[in-house]
């Protein structure tokens, strides 16, 4: 079998790079950028005002000044016509020509339109002044591709102009539950039936995770309508996420259903537990399918081990690596399969992260995920870990 490592390079090898779109900046929000932003100007673009006040020369000994003129942010700068003159100015305002200080509001007086500066106050070189260029010059690189966009990022992209943006498109993704045993949520449930509910979850991170173009299917274990329901998918969609049917049992009929469908297996197991059933293939219209184990927790944890960073890949979004994190207590290993452990993060006296483990009473208890953040890595067994050891933490969102 494959491990983890070796899995993960091979889905990256075979999955495609999804097509570019443009959109309006507005709907950009958490999309992958597929260009560089730029600046359009320096930044800021002139010296900006950075406090209501009077604008003056910071070479005069004068302490009382006549008022000018007043000029808010968006005119035009104006010019000062002598040192023994002032300019009431606005926060955001271009500084006036002739000017190098600005005095705030706090620090004078005004009286018969003369201005008359208290004792605290100084009339320092580019005080109160925010220097032209200070924060970036124009044609400096300021977002590069690859960088998921924040409102940080979408500011960044409006100052510099740009009112449509190069993104990935979103992928058309379907979400599959196959097997006779799985009842709808609100629906009658016999006591030999249970509920659908690894979908929901799929779906429910999917969204969280800002992808949206999501389709939602449930396939009985019967060869012929498996065999079209999925090449409608296959047909339809970019990637498939399935759950259950890729087992040994007798009704696991996904891989083999898949293979008369033209779909090209690229490995099904991965030595670790829960989820060493995995399996990953590739259709010829360059699908890629992600068999997930049925089993809830096996379920979830691929999902979030696997197929998240082959999305966001596919994106053309470099995800970072998984941070690492310490166990809070000591955990024994026994099979030879790298062992994903639920676990919740807690702090310590000193504000401290570490990793309580969760462990569930098998991969069905997926109640026990209640209140986790996610699961840590941990190497093959046999072998006890104790507190303090450093591993791999996948947060579920």
């Amino acid at each position: 079998m494959l491990t983890p490592a070796e899995a993960d390079l091979l889905i990256g090898q075979n999955l495609q790079c999804l097509p570019i779109e443009s959109l309006p900046l507005a709907q950009c929000a958490g999309a992958i950028l597929r260009e560089n932003i730029y600046a359009e100007r320096d930044q800021p673009p002139f010296d900006r005002v950075a406090m209501d006040g009077i604008a003056v020369a910071s070479a005069t000994a004068q302490r009382s000044f006549s008022i000018q003129a007043t000029q808010a942010a968006g005119d035009a700068p104006l010019t000062l016509a002598a040192a023994d003159r002032c300019i009431e100015i606005m926060t955001g305002a271009a500084l006036p020509a002739g000017c190098d200080c600005v005095v705030p509001v706090e620090d004078y007086a005004v009286e018969a339109g003369r201005v008359s500066l208290a004792e605290r106050a100084r009339t320092e070189p580019w005080a109160n002044v925010h220097r032209r260029g200070s924060d970036t010059r124009q044609g400096t690189l300021l977002v590069p591709t690859g960088t998921r966009l924040h409102a940080p990022e979408v500011a960044v992209a409006a100052g510099a102009g740009m009112a449509r943006i190069r993104v990935s498109a979103q992928p058309m993704l379907a979400v599959i539950s196959t097997g006779n045993e799985l009842v709808e949520p609100g629906e009658p449930v016999e006591a030999h039936q249970i509920r659908r509910s690894n979908a929901y979850a799929i779906v429910g991170a999917l969204r969280e995770h800002g992808f949206q173009r999501v389709a939602d299917d449930h396939i009985p274990d019967e060869p012929q309508q498996m065999r079209s329901r999925l090449r409608f998918h296959l047909e339809t969609h970019d990637v498939l996420v399935l759950s259950g049917g890729v087992s040994a049992g007798r009704f696991d009929l996904v891989p083999q259903v898949l293979k008369e469908l033209g779909v090209r297996t690229v490995f099904h197991k991965v030595a670790q537990r829960p989820g060493k059933p995995l399996w990953f293939g590739m259709a010829p219209s360059g699908a890629a399918v992600f068999g997930l184990p049925g089993n809830p927790v096996s379920t979830l944890v691929c999902f979030t081990r696997y197929v998240l960073p082959a999305l966001y890949g596919a994106l053309g979004h470099a995800a970072p690596p998984a941070p690492r994190i310490a166990l809070s207590a000591p955990v024994t290993i026994t099979p030879p399969l790298t062992h994903f452990l639920p676990v919740r993060l807690v702090a310590d006296d000193w504000g401290r992260s570490w990793a309580q483990p969760a462990p569930t009473n098998g991969s069905g208890d997926f109640t026990a995920l209640v209140g986790t953040d996610g699961f840590v890595e941990l190497p093959p067994g046999p072998n006890t870990y104790p507190k303090g050891h450093v591993t791999r933490f996948h947060p579920w969102n």
